[in-house]
């Protein structure tokens, strides 16, 4: 099989595509140039992707002996990944980049291309599995290494893209995947993962969002009273459940702290409670991706994650399919903190991936059916 290796300059693509070629695959390896901002390209960038990065990506191609190159994607990655993160957070949103560049980036325009040029499948480090169903088709699983699953940020991979994805390190641990990089002679063997969002290097989100959305004071008001009790620069630098950086000019009644409980773009205004108003029991979302045949209906005995790292809970969902409306609606099992619309949900059966959705609301039913 011709199989294309994004190498992104870590030890897992390293050893993924060492993988593939080990297993007699004709592999060639690809580098993604995604930042056309400098900083976010120095060497000693916390993120992914940096000039650094490629170099090490080109090495440990040549240690593994296949042919190697780079494509660039900052345009697409600008307008896909970038901006999107933009707009989702002028929208009061709270969106994953890491999920937003596998949907469109790496399995989307990179298979797409891949594809046109002969290709037959697009390889890559991340731990998780895929597995040919008795019935036909593919399905994707959880990882063997619970702690280093990453099923939940490539389930919004479409289904039909699943046969041309092949992930070697779905089966192993982290230290395993580091040994045998040391024993193939993988100069990345011991170099540290990344993390952070790449194109913020610094981390320093907030001051990202103002250096570009701008500077747009607005009120920080008291929910359950309705009063004023500080101001901020900006309604698109929160994030539901966030503490830090508030700034409140009054401390609350009762001492308690109190977090980011909503905000609302239109009135420009963040909006902040107890923490009790952050505990949920309901999701509903949109944009719906499918990795097994749609179903109607509730569906009983799932669970779901809300965030990368994040632990599943049990869940029932039922898919709404009407005029105008085509989405989930997910009632949990246990209370879930600080879900903020555009996070992603992720539904599985087992260590199955059922399907992933967009957040657009979340609650708690026991509020809807007492009517508070």
């Amino acid at each position: 099989m011709k199989v294309l290796a994004a190498m992104s300059g870590g030890v897992d693509s390293a050893v993924a595509a060492a993988r593939a070629a080990a297993a007699g695959h004709d592999v060639t390896g690809v580098h993604f140039a995604l930042s056309t901002d400098p900083a976010a390209q120095r060497n000693g960038s916390r993120g992914c992707c940096t000039l650094s990065d490629a170099r090490d990506a080109r090495r440990a191609a040549d240690t593994i002996g296949i042919p190697f190159y780079v494509w660039d994607l900052a345009e697409q990655f600008q307008q896909e990944v970038i901006d999107d993160f933009l707009a989702e957070y002028a929208a009061g949103r709270t969106p994953n980049p890491c999920v937003r560049c596998n949907e469109r980036i790496k399995f989307a325009a990179v298979l797409d291309r891949a594809l046109d040029l002969g290709f037959d499948a697009v390889c890559t480090g991340h731990y998780a599995r895929i597995t040919a169903e008795p019935a036909g088709g593919f399905a994707l699983r959880r990882a063997a290494d619970a702690a280093k699953d990453q099923s939940y940020v490539l389930a919004v991979v479409a289904a039909d893209l699943l046969a041309h994805v092949v992930l070697p390190l779905g089966d192993t641990t982290k230290a395993a995947v580091r040994a045998e990089a040391e024993q193939r002679g993988l100069a990345v063997a011991r170099k540290p993962d990344s993390y952070d969002i790449c194109f913020i290097p610094d981390g320093d989100t907030r001051g990202w969002l103002q250096a570009r959305l701008g500077s747009q004071p607005g009120p920080v008001v008291e929910v359950r009273t309705g009063e004023q009790v500080g101001a901020h620069d900006g309604a698109h630098g929160f994030t539901i459940g966030q503490r830090r950086g508030l700034a409140l000019g009054r401390p609350a009644p009762d001492g308690a702290p109190r977090y980011v409980v909503g905000v609302e773009t239109e009135s420009n205004t963040v909006f902040v409670g107890p923490p009790t108003l952050l505990d949920v029991d309901q999701l509903e979302g949109d944009d719906v991706v499918w990795l097994e045949p749609q179903w109607t209906g509730e569906r009983t005995g799932l669970t779901v994650q809300v965030r990368a790292h994040g632990q599943a809970v049990p869940a029932v969902a039922r898919a709404v399919d009407g005029p105008g409306v085509s989405g989930l609606l997910i009632a949990t099992e246990r209370k879930l903190r600080a879900i903020a619309a555009g996070q992603t949900a992720v539904l599985y059966d087992g260590d199955r991936v059922v399907a992933s959705t967009t957040i657009s609301r979340s609650g708690r039913r026991s509020v809807v059916a007492s009517g508070q």
